[in-house]
């Protein structure tokens, strides 16, 4: 029996380490758990029926119904119905006497767990020795009591004698086994708690946009909880194990550890904005650190919590901006959907004058200034509605209830829905604006001086005119004035004067002119009378003309006061009608002009109707201006020679002379282009022509015996004279031709040498130095003068052939010549008669001492290869060349 009992005691044992194993590993298969407690509990009793202790003969006793009590309070109905069907099945199988109070007992015992389950449940009882003793016993006592009853009575006894063992050994086996598994089940419960914090934890760190880490003294991480540490930081693979140098920048690193240790020195919670790259570009974090307590022998460690806060860094920096921006120099103001006034700027109040708490609660109707009717705003709120924005000139009031001009923007705002939420408006008071736009307007459209409309604004008022008369076929008419002597005025008594008196003359004109009239200043001394398109016909016009002239003459011709001065200065006109068919107002006033220049030609005070004759005068000119140009670029210009003789018939020299080579028109001489080019500004190019074309010729003569001691004589004018880099430019031809300058001979007249005598002289010299000789071109016709003759370094004298044509009866020319001759020998000069023609007038000048002769007499201007001709057949005949 002893065997027996230790058996079912082991058995006993066993259960609950299996029981407990099972509680272990179902928790996380309820449902899959009743069946594998109910195949165990069942399990369990087989085997206590399979392994019995006898009582005596045919009395076996087993500790099944412990095993089915513990069934009861521990696997519930399900699991413990389920054992008591399976072990039920195998006694009812097994067979033999106490079927029935077999299964009767494993019923009860059943039942009795069940029950005491209940009042736990219910918290009646507490599962404790004392209140589970008195169950076992009770059972135990019934278990006994009812085998008692089924053995023969001769056996009775006998089981009264084992039934106080039987409970010493049965009852602590039955608590043994229900506090196993208890703790089993503690156990359990807390281990199934321990995973549902863990993965509450878990849950919580990853809804957390956060990544928390554990990082030890050393900057070693211990852990890190985050979704993917890959778009956070610029690593690849676990950050376990790393440290704060393999994922920081050294500098960066070494911040981070030293933030680590003060958070572990301080024991406190400590805070750490750090940028950092990641795959996903430069970030900013907030790291939250603070001690995280460790077992003893561990090393110290903190938690931290990252948080990316760049949108956050980027909101703030906006908003920081934005602050910034609202206070600028513009006015902002910010309503309510309702357009109720919440906030205004600092440079708002300034530009209206209320301050923010006389606006809030307010709408901007405050600033209406009544200059705008409602079609104005529904146009306006209509854009801002449809569109979300309006921008616009608007006339405003200020708090003073002055009216100011300004530039208005208004913008609408929408919330996160899409729903409009507020209105936000910049204004820009625009007042100087403004005023500068009228500023600029006057001094782009009226003189400065007068305050008169100036050429541009009259040039519209023309064009205004013009359509007019289309329209109405209605004439009118433009007139020209421009002042006589003004110059003389300004010169005489300076511009602050000459100023004064133009003030005089605007006032004198405003006078005469009509109140439609435009009366406009073009510059200087002009003035200009544009009459409205008014008149029916053309008699009309003329008689509004004529007396309008004689008005703006009379009033011009009448004495100027200044201080006690009394100036005169009056005026010429010239008009042109103004009808449907006149051309453009650039073109009517062009043709103003000529006609006024036509009347400033016939004298003082004249009044001339414009000619189409003058503009077909000026379009030849211009015609012929612009073939002038062409022929320089075509190099049709091109130097012929005149031969000079001395009184042997020797050939001594030439002077070069500008022919213009026309396709069309032939050889033309200077008369038919020199007036024309001087006016235009061309002389200076077609003298560099004949000076470069003349030293060309003379490097091509010096090759020939004939002509080694020939000089060239060429024409300087004064703008070629005076220009800057002249002297630098002979110098220059000079050298690249090769010419020898000491056959070449610049002819200057004496007025060009009046406009600047010291730079004449100046240059002068300075050619003089590279040998170059000079000659006074047509002596005696300008202010000849012993004093700057004596100044100039000059070579020859060239009498004009005005006072050569007079001899030999002209006795005034005579003495003219004579007075010439002798003045260049007194200063050691050659003297040159041109223009002579007669033998005559040579034999005159050489008995009057003159021996160098040019003219037709000799011969007529030639190209280079005449000349060369006229002297080869000279040397060949063994002569001079002689008329």
């Amino acid at each position: 029996m002893l065997i027996s009992v230790i058996e079912q005691a082991i058995l006993i044992l066993a259960s609950g380490w299996l029981l407990t194993m099972n509680i272990r590993r179902g928790q996380q298969y309820p449902r899959l758990m009743v069946l594998t407690t109910a195949f165990w509990f069942a399990a369990i009793a087989i085997a206590c029926m399979s392994l019995p202790f006898m009582l005596g003969p045919g009395v076996l006793l087993d500790v099944r119904d412990a095993v089915f009590f513990v069934a009861g309070l521990f696997g519930g109905p399900l699991a413990g119905g389920l054992a008591l069907l399976m072990a039920g099945g195998f006694r009812f199988w097994l067979d033999g006497a106490g079927v029935f109070p077999g299964i009767a007992g494993m019923v009860i015992a059943l039942t009795a767990g069940l029950g005491m389950r209940y009042a736990l449940q219910q918290r009646w009882l507490r599962l404790n020795v004392w209140s589970l003793l008195p169950v076992t016993l009770l059972l135990n006592v019934i278990k006994m009591g009812l085998l008692y009853l089924m053995v023969e009575p001769q056996q009775q006894p006998h089981i009264l004698s084992l039934t106080l063992p039987f409970l010493i050994i049965v009852v602590p086996l039955t608590l043994i086994l229900v506090f196993i598994l208890k703790d089993a089940e503690q156990r359990g419960r807390e281990q199934q708690a321990l995973r549902d914090s863990e993965a509450r934890l878990t849950a919580i760190t990853s809804a957390l946009p956060d990544t928390m880490c554990v990082i030890d003294e050393d900057g070693c991480y211990l852990d890190v909880m985050a979704e993917n540490t890959n778009e956070l930081y610029a690593t690849t693979g676990s950050m376990v194990g790393k440290t704060v140098w393999d994922i920081f920048p050294d500098e960066q690193a070494e911040t981070f550890l030293t933030f680590i240790r003060r958070t572990l020195k301080l024991n406190t919670v400590n805070t750490l904005i750090y940028d950092v790259e990641t795959s996903g570009g430069p970030r900013t974090f907030e790291c939250v650190a603070q001690i995280l307590k460790s077992q003893p022998g561990d090393k110290a460690a903190v938690v931290t919590l990252n948080r990316d806060i760049s949108a956050r860094v980027k909101n703030e920096t906006e908003l920081r901006i934005a602050a910034v921006a609202f206070e600028s120099f513009q006015g902002m103001l910010v309503t309510d959907k309702n357009n109720r006034i919440l906030r205004i700027n600092r440079a708002f109040s300034e530009i209206t004058g209320y301050t923010q708490e006389e606006l809030i609660g307010k709408t901007p109707a405050i600033f209406s200034s009544g200059k705008h009717d409602g079609e104005f705003y529904r146009q306006m709120w209509h854009s801002i509605n449809t569109r979300g924005h309006w921008q616009g000139e608007i006339c405003d009031k200020r708090k003073s209830g002055k009216l100011y001009p300004q530039l208005l923007s208004i913008s609408e705002v929408k919330d996160a829905q899409g729903q409009r939420s507020h209105y936000v408006a910049q204004i820009n008071d625009i007042t100087d604006r403004k005023n500068d736009a009228e500023k600029i307007n006057h001094l782009a459209f009226y003189d400065v001086l007068t305050g008169l409309p100036n050429r541009r604004l009259l040039l519209e008022r023309i064009t205004q005119t013009r359509l007019k008369s289309v329209e109405y076929g209605k004439l009118g008419a433009m007139i020209l004035i421009d002042l006589d002597n003004f110059k003389n005025i300004n010169d005489l008594w300076g511009h602050s004067v000459g100023d004064k008196l133009l003030l005089q003359v605007a006032g004198r004109l405003r006078e005469v002119a009509g109140q439609q009239d435009t009366l406009a200043r073009l510059g200087s001394d002009q003035f200009a009378l544009l009459l409205d398109a008014q008149f029916e016909n053309q008699a009309q016009l003329m008689d509004r003309l004529e007396h309008i002239s004689h008005a703006l003459l009379d009033s011009l011709d009448q004495p100027y006061a200044h201080e006690e001065l009394k100036l005169r200065s009056s005026g010429c006109l010239g008009v042109v009608m103004l009808d449907a068919d006149s051309l453009l107002a650039e073109e009517l006033l062009r043709q103003a002009e000529l006609a006024m220049y036509e009347a400033k030609a016939a004298g003082k005070g004249e009044i001339r109707f414009f000619d189409p004759e003058m503009q077909e005068v000026i379009s030849q000119r211009l015609l012929l201006e612009e073939d002038i140009v062409r022929g320089l670029h075509a190099g049709e210009f091109n130097v012929y020679f005149q031969p000079q003789f001395n009184d042997d018939g020797g050939m001594t020299g030439t002077e070069a002379l500008v022919r213009w080579h026309h396709p069309e028109r032939g050889i033309l001489a200077p008369g038919a282009f020199i007036e024309v080019a001087e006016a235009a500004g061309l002389m200076n190019q077609i003298d560099h022509v004949v000076l470069q074309r003349s030293c060309e010729q003379m490097a091509s003569w010096a090759r020939l015996e004939a002509f080694s001691n020939v000089t060239v004589s060429v024409n300087i004018s004064s703008i070629q004279l005076y220009q800057p880099g002249f002297v630098q430019e002979v110098l220059n031809i000079l050298q690249q031709t090769g010419a020898n300058p000491a056959l070449l001979k610049l002819e200057l007249t004496e007025s060009m040498l009046l406009t600047d005598m010291p730079q004449a002289i100046s240059r002068m010299r300075l050619l003089k130095q590279s040998g170059i000789r000079f000659a006074i071109d047509d002596f005696g016709t300008g202010y000849s003068s012993l004093h700057y003759l004596q100044q100039l370094p000059l070579d020859q004298l060239k009498i004009d052939q005005s006072f050569v044509r007079g001899l030999p009866y002209d006795s005034n020319s005579l003495a003219i010549i004579r007075a010439i001759i002798a003045m260049a020998k007194s200063l050691e000069l050659e003297v040159i008669a041109e223009g002579v023609e007669t033998e005559a007038q040579r034999a005159i000048l050489l008995n009057n001492g003159c021996r160098l002769y040019q003219g037709y007499l000799f011969a007529r201007p030639g190209q280079a290869s005449d000349v060369e001709a006229l002297v080869f057949e000279a040397a060949e005949h063994g002569y001079h060349y002689e008329a």
